[in-house]
């Protein structure tokens, strides 16, 4: 049996390269937007309002359920915590 070798848990888990590569931007954001929360000291609450969205919205990012967010809804929510968002891509390996 051979073992094979993944750069990343979603390279592993996702039918595709591009299901990977967007659980991998989604996964960043919301890893990034749980940081600010905590960093900040905001409670789920005060969260909420700064990124425009309802409580429990922010109880599944802190949650970490990323099924329930799209890309757009998470630099969203970035954007409105006056997060600076860049995006690098590279050639596929």
């Amino acid at each position: 049996m051979t073992e094979q070798g993944f750069e990343s848990v979603w390279d592993a888990i996702e039918d595709t390269p591009a299901d990977a590569e967007n659980m991998k931007l989604r996964s960043s954001l919301m890893i990034a937007l749980k940081e600010h929360i905590a960093a900040a000291g905001l409670s789920q609450a005060d969260a909420a309002r700064t990124f425009g969205v309802t409580q429990p919205r922010v109880s599944d990012i802190v949650r970490g359920k990323i099924g329930l967010f799209g890309p757009d809804a998470l630099v969203n929510m970035a954007a409105a915590a006056g997060m600076k968002i860049e995006l690098r891509l590279e050639k596929a390996a």
